[in-house]
């Protein structure tokens, strides 16, 4: 090991707590800068609370592009496309075309699944410490396909038969039968029973609560800054003031872009726009295990008495207000597929921008700035990445590994 270092983390979502809860039990002191009024406020706190650890596979693939053409066309398309008169937005979705091929998706999904299943051990190890109340269960993943080539291109993409099993429509509807009704529909599925369920937002406030029980923890509330310092280092100010640190690390999602452009760094990332509903049906009625309508791009997790539907890319959109356009596409999606999950129509609605990079994998290693890391760019996987990139982060800390990822 390099030795106990004193680390800065910008970013109280659920990668900055995971990196910090990783780094402190192995013994460093580390200062958590949120500017939010509490942690996990922003694209952790609604998410679709699936830990999809055998289905990492990138937006980015053979035939995107092309489907991207006939979502154009569709008001109600699981994405929606406004181009902007902003190079970064140009950018991005070139490199995401050159992305879209499957030698390249197969590639970044064994890095994305060699990831992820290293923070699914080392969650267990986590909660066997007494990491607990984030409403965790591990009722398994069922991914349903409604269109036949679509389902046949997934089922040949199974390497692992004990991670993944394909399902017949009626062995779908026995897997979980409150999707019994969509049978008739379906061509196919593909189950991962180990995969988990969680609210992202409630194990951030798990990792505060276990993280300020540490003697090597604080948690700063403040504005943070970045700019070339002395000896090719990494400067931090927070709130106007000189932080001093030994090493820093970004992970503020899409905020990260910003922070990083005075050291002259861009990063490649874009806010990709998703949103989500929480509703609380009637009892008996939540589906045990987790579901995702694959053709429409739609995510079902039942968290405790509460139902998780999270679905919608919009690429282009800046901010963080619900389109009622897209909630009520949305609910009626919901409505036809699950009938009764919205329970008399109440439900609370959320929209957050996903920090992505074109080719889905995150970035995480050193710069060129002695003492700066980034932990950034995990999109719609930050729940299901967060603790096996602080796990990433914190060997590449100690030197036991020094290999970027992005």
């Amino acid at each position: 090991m390099a030795g106990r270092r004193t680390i800065t983390i910008i970013g109280g979502g659920v990668i900055g707590l995971a990196a910090a809860y990783a780094l402190v039990r192995d013994g460093h002191t580390v200062t958590l800068v949120e500017r939010g009024e509490d942690v996990g406020r922003e694209a952790s706190f609604a998410n679709g609370g699936q830990l999809s650890y055998h289905y990492v596979s990138p937006l980015a693939d053979a035939g995107v592009a092309r489907d991207a053409l006939g979502w154009l066309l569709r008001p109600q398309a699981p994405i929606a496309l406004r181009l902007r008169a902003d190079p970064r937005q140009w950018r991005w979705l070139l490199a995401f075309l050159h992305a879209c091929n499957r030698h390249m998706n197969r590639k970044n999904a064994a890095i994305l699944l060699d990831l992820a299943l290293s923070g699914q051990a080392e969650l267990q190890t986590w909660r066997n410490a007494g990491l607990d109340d984030f409403l965790w269960r591990r009722p398994g993943k069922l991914v349903l396909y409604r269109d036949a080539s679509t389902f046949r291109k997934a089922a040949r993409a199974v390497t692992d038969p004990n991670g993944q099993r394909t399902l017949s429509p009626s062995e779908c509807a026995a897997v979980e039968p409150a999707f019994a009704g969509l049978q008739p529909r379906l061509a196919g599925g593909i189950f991962s029973p180990d995969d988990e369920v969680g609210d992202c937002f409630l194990f951030c406030t798990a990792l505060r609560k276990a993280l300020s029980a540490e003697p090597g923890f604080r948690l700063v509330r403040g504005t943070a800054t970045l700019g070339p310092g002395p000896a090719g280092r990494c400067a931090v100010g927070v709130d106007g003031r000189p932080f001093e640190t030994d090493l820093v690390v970004l992970a503020a999602g899409i905020a990260s872009r910003a922070l990083a452009q005075p050291l002259g760094i861009d990063l490649p990332l874009y806010g990709l726009k998703g949103y989500s509903l929480t509703t609380r049906p009637p009892p008996g009625t939540v589906p045990s295990v987790s579901v995702t309508d694959y053709d429409n791009r739609v995510v079902y997790a039942g968290l405790g008495d509460r139902l998780r539907v999270a679905a919608m890319v919009d690429i282009g959109s800046e901010d963080t207000v619900p389109d009622p356009r897209r909630l009520a596409a949305l609910r009626a999606l919901v409505a036809e597929t699950l009938p009764g999950a919205l329970g008399q129509g109440e439900d609370t609605p959320w929209a957050g921008l996903r920090p992505a990079t074109p080719t889905g994998v995150p970035v995480i290693g050193r710069t060129r700035y002695g003492n700066l890391l980034l932990n950034v760019g995990h999109g719609a996987l930050g729940f299901t990445l967060s603790v096996g990139s602080a796990m990433r982060l914190k060997e590449i800390v100690s030197g036991a590994d020094a290999r970027a990822i992005g």
